[in-house]
């Protein structure tokens, strides 16, 4: 094990996010690399010597990806970071995603955490990542001899990529299609950069070339290329398209201007921080800026509208406050029901709770100019508003962030023919195959709206499924099966 006595001796010392004076002036990432001149390694690998080695490690059950954490923790604490990168890599294809932007249910679940606060594993999991790459240990690991099957994988996320990474390394010929014009699906266009940099994803991508992966952009398939087109030219299809449908609000006033959807706001705001024009953008500057939903998405639509100089950001939940600590029922290890304030809520803004929008208010021109509110709390007959409480709040800019509703109803739904839940969602059964033969589905288009560490998860576990499939041997891990349901509430 690690430190036998770190987790007594040792206290948590998670990672210092930059001065919000000065983040706020730039769109990198909030937190620092640990790597950076080697000066914070010291600190991460004494964190890592906060793991107990439990006789039964919780962080297991609550990461989806079964991560090996009790063991790189270990062979951090012991200096031995490569051999640390390579366990890392024995689960998760992209830990420098996961370890930015996953929420880390596998903390929630540290057996530490019972009595005290949990290790810091996601910040180690980052630190031997970025080291990894620093180092050069991060290389192509092509195949040593190709099979004559072909995958098409439709959608270049989280999900996306990890089946694609999979099956070329597995020998097959995989070409990734992507309707946008560059690669990497909400990981690019929907993750803001101060969250995440986007040479993180272009890193990843180069390797995965270099190993023969293909990537095919401004493709649109059932399009430009229609499903029947797409099955006839590859041995088996993979639809990875994730969860775009969003959930809309209809309520007086809802065709007024100045009203978007997050994820028409946040592309636009990525493509500018990355030095691109975007023509008539969707901006927060000098605005009053009110975002319907208190997810990520909302906090991601928080700090971007920081970042582009709103006058004020309110952030709207219909839910009551949740409690500072862990409500009672959701208890260890399950992932806890309770306050959680993000980078983006530090820097501004104001939450408020148990909120409905009756009607958005125009200004006589054609523009949004405020909000219609009441206050609302729960009756027999659910969510009921509260006699005189009605009010108006200020509004330039309205951002929708109040979820997604599964994939979106587009032409390759249909030209495929697979079946559909009543969420939905793609049906797939225990190898990820839809109702459809050789047809398969992974992420979010399956399971709906989740982590980004449970669409890599799926991910692996489909490209084994398809594996299968093609070669009737079993020869990738699958760490999930479908009907596995995440401890996050």
């Amino acid at each position: 094990m690690a430190d036998p006595r770190g987790f007594l001796t040792t206290e948590r010392q998670g990672a210092k996010a930059r001065p919000v004076a000065e983040r706020l002036k730039d769109w990198k990432e909030v937190y620092p690399e640990p790597g950076i001149g080697k000066t914070l390694l010291p600190i991460i690998t004494k964190q890592a010597g906060r793991c107990m080695d439990c006789g039964i490690p919780f962080c297991h059950q609550g990461c989806p990806l079964g991560n090996l954490i009790p063991e790189w923790n270990d062979l951090v604490w012991r200096d031995d970071w490569r051999a640390a990168a390579e366990r890392l890599h024995a689960t998760n294809n992209f830990p420098e995603f996961t370890g930015r932007v996953c929420p880390a249910p596998c903390e929630a679940a540290c057996v530490v955490a019972i009595a005290d606060d949990a290790v810091t594993i996601k910040n180690v999991e980052v630190s031997i990542i970025d080291r990894a790459f620093d180092e050069g240990w991060v290389v192509p690991q092509p195949p040593e001899r190709l099979t004559d099957r072909t995958v098409a994988v439709i959608g270049s996320g989280p999900a996306g990529l990890a089946v694609a990474q999979q099956l070329t390394r597995a020998g097959h010929t995989v070409a990734v299609y992507e309707r946008d014009d560059r690669v990497g699906g909400l990981l690019r266009y929907g993750i803001p950069e101060f969250k995440m940099e986007k040479r993180h994803v272009d890193r990843r991508l180069d390797q995965m070339r270099a190993e023969g992966t293909i990537f095919r952009t401004g493709v649109e398939v059932g399009k430009t290329l229609t499903g029947q087109e797409l099955k006839s030219k590859y041995d088996a299809v993979v639809l990875a398209v994730g969860a775009t449908a969003a959930r809309d609000l209809s309520v007086p006033g809802r065709e007024l201007e100045g009203i978007h959807q997050a994820m028409e706001y946040l592309p636009q705001a990525n493509r500018v921080a990355l030095g691109e024009t975007v023509p008539d953008q969707i901006t927060a500057a000098g605005k009053h800026v009110v975002i319907i939903g208190g997810g990520d998405t909302g906090a991601d639509c928080l700090g971007t509208a920081h970042r582009q100089g709103a006058a004020s950001v309110t952030q709207l939940e219909i839910m009551p406050q949740p409690p500072d600590s862990p409500h009672p029922s959701t208890p260890w290890p399950t992932w806890p029901l309770m306050l959680r304030t993000s980078s983006a809520h530090e820097e501004g803004g104001e939450r408020v709770y148990s909120v409905s929008t009756q009607e958005f208010l125009g200004d006589g021109s054609g523009r949004v100019r405020a909000l219609k509110l009441v206050e609302i709390r729960m009756g027999e007959n659910g969510f009921e508003p509260v006699e005189g409480t009605e009010r108006e709040l200020p509004a330039d800019l309205v951002l929708f962030a109040m979820g997604f509703l599964g994939p979106e109803r587009s032409p390759l739904i249909e030209q495929l023919g697979v079946e559909l839940d009543q969420r939905g969602n793609v049906v797939r059964d225990g190898a990820y195959e839809t109702s459809v033969p050789g047809v398969f589905v992974a992420g979010d288009a399956g399971r709906g709206q989740s982590l980004i560490v449970w669409a890599i998860a799926e991910g692996r576990a489909c490209a084994a499924g398809v594996d299968r499939w093609l070669t009737g041997a079993d020869r990738l891990p699958s760490p999930v099966a479908p009907t596995d349901r995440p401890l996050v509430v």
